[in-house]
């Protein structure tokens, strides 16, 4: 008959601090943290008891001792796998970046560490190796004690942005696009909240924004009625560079506007899918290139 995790944890706590010295001599459990502490190399690997409790709590007692070696060979086999890949090459919080990809399915950022960057897209954490870089787990995060991760952005400014390239280009007769990059780069969409930065102040009326590939940002500062004719261009253009690319992003285009804030638009400035750009639109001082 199941039971609740909690009501069997203190039975099966027991029971892994019976096996542990058996199965990993160097370990331990935690007891204020409910997590088993395994010391691997010069670091240290945890992992909560959780999932034990769960796998217990569905099974009869009898099954118990069973489960709690499986539980303990598996977490300590993940353990010097995971943190026996992060000591080849030293730190792995200094190797962490934030990449800004479009909003995942719940089935894809399942297991991975990932948090909301507005309604749109996603900013997940990798590992930037060239043999071992990826999407860094949740599983791995905790066995390798990785827990508040505000660093990453500021990893990722230092490390990976403070060289990107700034130009302006044509885009129509007398009409640039800022483009925002660095060749290669996996990060540079990682500046998508912040592209005032890049543009002209003052920016009352926000930009169209394309990220077409994550190497790639461009800026369309709004000034005038001009966009009206700037954005079917502007969204075929970064649709084009979106279906070449080598590390392609989102293919549509953006209006970034107010606290960070990124609308959806389609290629029709007649037509467009929010009615706040379309009051943007009456709004706007005449074109004075017209």
């Amino acid at each position: 008959m199941d039971v609740e995790p909690l009501d069997a944890a203190a039975d099966v706590h027991a029971l892994v601090r019976d096996l542990l010295p058996v199965i990993a001599p160097s370990g331990w459990l935690d007891g204020g943290t409910s997590e088993v502490v395994l010391p691997v190399g010069r670091s240290e690997a945890r992992a909560t008891t959780w999932t034990l409790l769960e796998r217990c709590a569905e099974a009869e007692p009898a099954r118990w001792p069973r489960l709690v070696d499986q539980w303990i060979r598996e977490i300590a086999d993940r353990a010097f796998l995971a943190v026996g890949e992060m000591e080849l090459f030293g730190d792995v919080r200094e190797l962490l970046r934030l990449r800004i990809v479009p909003k995942l399915a719940p089935r894809d950022r399942e297991g991975l560490v990932v948090v909301p960057a507005g309604d749109h897209f996603d900013a997940m954490v990798m590992i930037e190796h060239p043999r071992y870089g990826g999407p860094l787990t949740r599983a791995r995060a905790g066995l390798l004690g990785l827990r508040r991760l505000g660093y990453v952005m500021t990893n990722t400014h230092d490390r990976e942005l403070a060289d990107v390239q700034v130009r302006d280009q044509p885009l129509l007769p007398g009409r640039d696009v800022r483009v925002v990059t660095k060749p290669g780069s996996r990060y540079v969409s990682a500046l998508l909240s912040e592209v005032d930065q890049f543009l002209p102040p003052p920016n009352e009326h926000g930009a169209l924004v394309g990220v077409p590939c994550h190497s790639t940002l461009l800026l369309y500062p709004i000034t005038s009625t001009a966009v009206r004719t700037v954005l079917p261009v502007f969204a075929e253009v970064v649709a084009e560079m979106h279906a070449a690319a080598d590390d392609p992003c989102a293919p549509g285009v953006y209006w970034s506007h107010g606290e960070r804030r990124l609308t959806p638009l389609g290629r029709e400035p007649e037509r467009p899918r929010d009615g706040e750009f379309a009051a943007l639109l009456r709004r706007l001082p005449e074109d004075p290139g017209a």
